[in-house]
């Protein structure tokens, strides 16, 4: 087991959320993983001074991020957050490059660790099909950023679109998942909450395998829509070749 496993093992049913927040608390509590806490320390500080250089001058910054824009059904999710200070928090990363274990934890640490205001929102498959899957994604996005506290500062948009019809200052960061503390958040809370609503999905219509593979376009879903039809919650214009 590596030692990355072994530490994540050991802290993940830490109920004591400060602790957990705190590198040096760590340190000195589990002095085994002391060389592994100060690696992840540094790549984590690292991505709260990108945050804190994107924000000088103006505020705060605010990380934004979505999950979902690839699968054939489901909705599209978004997610905003904004840090008062920045926490420590063990294996934050590009939701993509973490385990579905660590993206829970990290959204645990996230949503207690007091020190952060969030907001996560969705466009459904019809307002997809209606608007397309970009413009449904900034929508979400604009609707999560729209529900956090009024506040100056900059919102840093994961990618290369800016969010319209929002009067306030952006910049979009290309992979910002795996550079800006804030936007990696953001992607933990939108791929967290979209799995969710995709577990109930599997439960409201069986057959596709949305528990599996989360909508997305394998081998097993081709084949399950090819035998059971679309779902009311399949997006239509992603399924032309099929359908239309």
């Amino acid at each position: 087991m590596s030692e990355k496993s072994k530490f994540f093992n050991t802290i993940c049913d830490i109920g004591d959320l400060s602790l957990i927040c705190s590198a040096e608390r760590l340190a000195g509590a589990f002095p085994e993983f002391a060389s592994f806490i100060e690696s992840e320390d540094v790549r984590l500080r690292a991505m709260a001074e990108f945050d804190l250089a994107a924000a000088f001058g103006t505020g705060r910054a605010t990380g934004a991020d979505e999950a979902g824009r690839g699968p054939l059904a489901g909705p599209v999710t978004a997610a905003c957050v904004r840090f008062s200070s920045f926490p420590f928090i063990p294996f934050l990363n590009d939701s993509k490059k973490m385990s579905e274990k660590e993206r829970i934890f990290a959204e645990r640490v996230i949503k207690g660790c007091g020190l952060c205001c969030f907001s996560v929102k969705s466009s459904s498959p019809s307002e997809i099909d209606r608007i397309n899957i970009l413009q449904a994604s900034l929508k979400a996005m604009r609707e999560a950023f729209f529900e956090l506290p009024s506040e100056d500062g900059i919102l840093l948009v994961d990618g290369n679109r800016l969010v319209p019809e929002l009067s306030y200052p952006q910049k979009t960061v290309i992979k910002g998942d795996s550079k800006s503390f804030s936007i990696a958040a953001a992607s933990v809370l939108a791929k967290t909450e979209r799995d969710r609503i995709m577990l109930s999905l599997d439960s409201e219509f069986p057959g596709y395998g949305f528990s599996e593979h989360k909508g997305y376009p394998v081998k097993k879903h081709y084949e399950a829509i090819g035998r059971l039809g679309p779902s009311p919650v399949h997006r239509m214009t992603f399924l032309k070749s099929m359908f239309l």
